[in-house]
């Protein structure tokens, strides 16, 4: 519940607010579904030191394009370990596992309009403004990016 259950995480990604602990539930019957339909999800992140739950990093099939079988990257970091470098350091695995696992050509990301925290991880990553796109989670248009595959010799 630290996660969506949290008010001010939710506000960036859902304007339902915090889900409840069944609204949880569904949310990760959910990804569990969508990595065996689609061999990806949001998987759990854990501080390696204390164990201690820092939120979730993973893939998904990118929507907006239904055309092109492409996945994005998403974050959700826990408020109290916002700032800490967590969002950048789980999203350089999941960019190595989209490089080296899955062999993707480009993977694509999107942030809420007053999230500038994601928007800087993703421009650190070498991430490139594509468009607004309509989320209807939050009803608003979300920056949205893309990213290439590196050279193989950059891996």
């Amino acid at each position: 519940m630290d996660l969506w259950g949290d008010p001010a995480v939710m506000a960036l990604i859902d304007t339902r607010g915090k889900l409840t602990a069944e609204q949880v539930e569904e949310k990760l019957r959910t990804e569990i579904e969508r990595e065996r339909s689609d061999g990806v999800q949001y998987w759990a992140l854990f501080n390696q030191r204390s164990g201690e739950f820092i939120g979730c990093c993973g893939l998904r099939r990118w929507i907006y394009m239904p055309e092109e079988p492409n996945f994005e990257l998403g974050f959700h970091i826990v408020k109290r370990r916002w700032g800490n470098g967590f969002g950048t350091e789980a999203a350089l695995g999941a960019l190595d596992y989209a490089w080296r696992q899955l062999k993707l050509p480009k993977v694509y990301a999107g942030h809420h309009p007053d999230n500038r925290a994601s928007q800087s991880i993703l421009e650190k990553l070498g991430f490139e403004f594509l468009e607004n796109v309509f989320y209807e989670p939050t009803r608003l248009m979300h920056p949205s990016y893309v990213r290439k595959r590196p050279e193989p010799g950059d891996l």
